[in-house]
């Protein structure tokens, strides 16, 4: 069941389309990875998600509320850690969250119960009285979680919520997008670093151009992308006449023997019989497999290819 749907959704600045003709679903209970390249679109289809932006055309629902005619309920239904820190730095850590809270209409028991309960998840409810201002980068960043979560929104966007923190606290922050998944909220993740989403997300959309070009698992974006896969063969002699063999099977891409000749990558096409053919033409000719190494293709192999840009460029 789908919690949020983009159906045909434009953003146009002028004659510059910055999201063009967006239309995907995120189900209820994902853990949902949005990538692509500095200006692909990731952050204008985010604003305008969390209604700071208005569509140009298209509409966007969250729980079956449109963002163009209900916006007061889809935005009671979202919490969104955004990439710039949105905390006040001369309150106190509790009195932020509480301000948070009051703008979601929470009051009294309710108000102090959810404060303690986003500050004890977040890790900082010993320091409750303190300010900001006295917190290290991934204190606040956390600080800005708690203020996101405190009314338990059934979606919550974290928008490059791990840049500039140090490691112990970025494994606290998937540590929480975890469980926060696990307590039933929908998780919308952008980050510059490839390694978090495939750690956490369950499926991944890749913005470029404004364009959804893949979405799906690894698995679906692996054979969307038509991604190689190495091979590694630790082989008691060279390959000889099998290399010549080998190089004539039409999913092999390359082979590369190294210098001894008993370490052999074999860069190919994945098919379910390619393993099982390689093995074969090794052992006619003699030679013995001491050992084999499967280097699957990552995240980030992938959305180069599709994209031919790193992450980080203008």
């Amino acid at each position: 069941m789908s919690l949020v749907s983009f159906r045909d959704v434009v953003k146009k600045y002028d004659t510059k389309i910055t999201v063009n003709h967006l239309s995907l679903d995120i189900g209820e209970g994902e853990v949902f990875g949005l990538l692509g390249p500095n200006g692909a679109g990731k952050s204008t289809t985010i604003h305008m998600l969390s209604g700071l932006l208005n569509a140009s055309s298209g509409d966007i629902t969250v729980g079956g509320y449109s963002i163009k005619n209900q916006p007061l309920e889809v935005k009671r239904r979202i919490g969104l850690v955004p990439q710039e820190l949105a905390i006040y730095e001369t309150l106190t850590a509790r009195e932020n969250v509480t301000f948070f809270g009051k703008l979601y209409g929470l009051r009294g028991k309710l108000l102090q119960e959810r404060v303690a309960e986003a500050l004890q998840f977040v890790g900082l409810l010993e320091r409750a009285g303190d300010k900001p201002q006295t917190f290290s980068g991934g204190m606040k960043r956390r600080l800005n979680i708690a203020c996101a979560i405190m009314h338990r929104p059934k979606l919550i966007i974290m928008d490059e919520p791990t840049v500039g923190i140090d490691p112990q606290s970025r494994n606290h922050i998937l540590d929480s997008v975890r469980e926060l998944n696990k307590l039933g909220s929908t998780v919308i993740y952008t980050s510059h670093y490839m390694e978090e989403v495939e750690a956490i997300c369950s499926r991944v959309g890749i913005l470029d151009n404004g364009k959804l070009i893949a979405c799906g698992s690894k698995e679906e974006l692996k054979q969307q992308a038509g991604q190689e896969e190495k091979l590694i063969f630790e082989i008691d002699r060279k390959l000889g006449q099998a290399a010549e063999e080998m190089t004539q099977h039409p999913g092999v891409r390359r082979i590369d023997e190294q210098e001894n000749g008993t370490t052999v990558e074999v860069t190919v096409k994945e098919s379910p019989s390619m393993l099982q053919d390689l093995l074969f033409i090794i052992q006619k000719h003699g030679i013995t497999l001491r050992k084999l190494t499967r280097v699957e293709p990552n995240l980030e192999s992938m959305f180069l290819q599709m994209t031919g840009r790193t992450l980080r460029d203008e």
